[in-house]
């Protein structure tokens, strides 16, 4: 077996051979060129690529794949005309490879079985030739090998050592590769049944981890089952006592209704001119009872005006409503019951006729509430109504504000208010009487009319109540005629 020390020389001169391929090159040229006529050269070949894998940092398994692949690929070739085998480096990728080329001039094709076995163990291309043929074996080499001005000097002198090379050398070095060979698969083998020890147990865990999730998740269906029956049984108490309730309020409104009226005509008739004339004493104590039958009268009115409209019995007769004669009727109506020289009741002009479609009954009743309400607890300066059109709605709607320079209502209790029944305690409650049904009336009727109600108070500075009724004209025009009430 000849080495190549100096640059590649050809061995057969014009026939091609002397065409060296790129792949076999780096920049800095062949390293080695080998000739094969003997199955000694083929052992040396073995050795010598053995040898040049382990310089360049390739790893063991890596270095026996390369040596037996380019030991089977001499073996097949032995015979052809000018075979050679010539290594190199190939740097023009990123990453380097070791490249090692089989020329010949002559003789059969690699045997299909040779190229399908090489190819198991490293990367091979077959490039046949009309008189030069070539198979050409790639080899990438680890990214953490040496410099790449270091790794072709180490190349070639793995690849120029002279040591000879025998049969029975090849065959010693074989036993020990596959010894290695074997001990690293029995390593693996052992790495592998640990890991496969430690999944079943990492499984079990998971399937375990799964059983206690899935029996917690049925327990916490089963409470959230239980829960939702409690919960829907008191919506069903809750239900029936407000049903209860509002025919408490119905039937002892109607009980007591009779009675009052009766009292309440017969005072009257007491007072009339034509009744027999009374001592001033019992002139005083008939309009006391006159005076205490009409507020009972309407706590009376106001309990069924509450339960009708919780029972859901408030019929809805939308007609135009001139605003500017209802202002007015208000104005009258307040004035009337409610004079008192320290207050002053600010009232829009509405110059202009605005018109709403509305129910008016029940508007008058909402604006009555809230006015009475602003009059009965500011005790000077002023309470105000105004009427404009709702700005921020995106249908047709009016805002009326009703504020007042009062005691106001303390931010805690805001959001009570409307409660029925419920009252804000203090001083400012001696001597006016009330139910505590005005607020939450008022606020019920709004919302039965498509509006809202909404109230802000500071104490000391007053209270302002908002209330948003939309235009009902287009959705009453769609009725049926029949289906309409009347006003």
């Amino acid at each position: 077996m000849t080495v190549a020390t100096e640059a590649f020389e050809p061995r057969l001169h014009g026939d091609g051979l002397h065409d060296t391929h790129p792949s076999a090159t780096g920049p800095a040229g062949p390293v080695a060129s080998f000739a094969l006529s003997s199955a000694q050269d083929v052992f040396s070949l073995r050795r010598r690529a053995q040898a040049a894998a382990a310089v360049v940092a390739l790893d063991r398994q890596d270095q026996v794949r390369l040596a037996t692949a380019l030991s089977e690929l001499g073996r097949d070739r032995l015979g052809c005309r000018g075979l050679e085998v010539l290594f190199g480096l190939d740097t023009t990728d990123r990453t380097a490879s070791l490249v090692v080329t089989f020329v010949w001039g002559g003789g059969p094709p690699p045997a299909q079985d040779t190229l399908d076995l090489v190819a198991k163990l490293v990367r091979v291309s077959h490039r046949p030739g009309a008189t030069v043929s070539r198979v050409v074996i790639t080899q990438p080499l680890p990214t953490e090998s040496v410099k790449a001005d270091e790794r072709y000097g180490l190349l070639k002198a793995a690849l120029h050592d002279g040591t000879g090379s025998t049969e029975a050398d090849d065959l010693r070095a074989q036993t020990r590769d596959l010894i290695a060979t074997l001990e690293e698969t029995r390593a693996q083998r052992e790495e592998l049944r640990r890991l496969n020890e430690e999944l079943e147990e990492t499984n079990q865990g998971v399937v375990a981890l799964y059983s206690e999730l899935t029996q917690e998740l049925e327990t916490t269906n089963s409470g959230v089952l239980a829960l939702h029956s409690e919960l829907e049984d008191k919506r069903h108490q809750l239900q029936e006592a407000s049903e209860a309730k509002t025919r408490f309020w119905t039937n002892i409104s109607h009980e007591l209704r009779a009675p009052v009226n009766a009292v309440v005509a017969l005072s009257e008739l007491l007072r009339a001119a034509g009744s027999p004339p009374l001592t001033p004493e019992q002139q005083q104590q008939v309009e006391l009872i006159s005076s205490s039958g009409h507020t009972l009268l309407s706590l009376v009115n106001d309990l069924l005006d509450v339960a009708k409209a919780e029972a859901g019995h408030v019929e809805i007769h939308p007609v135009p409503v001139d605003l500017r004669l209802l202002v007015a009727h208000l104005s009258n109506l307040l004035l009337t019951s409610h004079g008192h020289d320290r207050i002053t009741l600010v009232t829009p002009s509405l110059e202009q006729r605005t018109v709403l479609t509305t129910d008016e009954t029940l508007l008058v009743r909402v604006l009555r509430n809230l006015l009475s309400n602003a009059l009965k607890f500011t005790e000077r300066g002023e309470v105000r109504l105004d009427v404009a059109a709702d700005p921020e709605s995106s249908v047709p709607a009016v805002l009326f504000t009703v504020t007042d320079t009062g005691v106001g209502i303390p931010a805690e209790e805001l959001g009570r208010v409307f409660e029925a029944f419920y009252q804000v305690r203090g001083p400012h409650q001696s001597g006016r009487p009330g139910t505590g049904l005005g607020l939450p009336y008022a606020r019920t009727l709004a919302e039965l009319l498509g509006g809202s109600l909404t109230l802000t108070s500071t104490v000391g500075v007053g209270t302002r109540v908002q209330v948003r009724l939309p235009d009902l004209g287009h959705e009453y025009a769609k009725e049926p005629e029949a289906e309409r009430g009347g006003p």
